[in-house]
């Protein structure tokens, strides 16, 4: 009996886990402007996948190193 009550919870786990993993959205946007602690992006068409008050995270582009003499 307990295996089978642990069995389900384990596969309730695991779909709990990949619908929240599913919510995530990743867009590309643009910065436009920064004023203090406010950035403004401009993410297009793209930025329907985005809602208000929610927490993102915004990496910044690598930069390439330059090399040579």
């Amino acid at each position: 009996m307990s295996k089978k009550i642990l069995a389900v919870t384990m596969a309730m786990a695991f779909m709990a886990s990949t619908a929240v993993i599913s919510f995530a959205a990743s867009v590309k946007c643009e910065v436009k402007s920064v004023s203090g602690s406010t950035v403004t992006l401009d993410c297009g068409n793209k930025a329907k996948k985005l809602k208000v008050g929610s927490k993102v995270k915004v990496k910044a582009a690598k930069k390439k190193a330059i090399e040579g003499c």
